[in-house]
């Protein structure tokens, strides 16, 4: 089950130039792809109804980036995922929230591993990562440049 706050079609954008947009996830198949593609509607959204620069290269990072995210929370998190994708300054942030308190570390590279590369792949990728405890669970935040 997916719910939405704010799909862009009622997105407006207030003083400082924020869009925002926001999704939840109980549970479900194909939850990981549907994130994507409400990443992908969303940044075209910016770029074709509010005229925000977005290249395609950010939105093939940020599809990536939430792919991996998305996954994460759903592989190693019970209970809900929720997902929010801002717009400010030039950048998206790519946030997403999952019921487990453990905070994941990147591991080194090695080529001979076989899988846990997502949060390493986030991190080579973003401009910035940012890995915070919540009350319940994390919040992890992506920031990808726009240009």
């Amino acid at each position: 089950m997916t719910t939405k706050a704010g799909d862009g079609d009622d997105c407006a954008v207030p003083e400082g130039g924020l869009m925002q947009v926001g999704y939840a996830w109980d549970e479900g198949e194909g939850l990981t792809a549907e994130a994507r593609d409400h990443a992908t509607a969303f940044l075209e959204k910016a770029r074709t109804v509010w005229g925000v620069p977005v290249s395609a290269r950010a939105t093939e990072l940020t599809r990536l980036v939430v792919s991996e995210l998305v996954t994460n929370a759903r592989r190693h998190a019970p209970g809900p995922v929720l997902l929010q994708l801002r717009i400010v300054a030039g950048t998206v942030d790519v946030v997403v929230w999952d019921s487990e308190p453990t905070v994941p570390e990147a591991h080194a590279a090695d080529p001979d591993r076989i899988g846990q590369h997502g949060l390493e792949i986030v991190k080579a990728v973003a401009q910035d990562l940012r890995v915070r405890r919540e009350p319940v669970g994390k919040r992890i935040t992506a920031r990808i440049d726009l240009a």
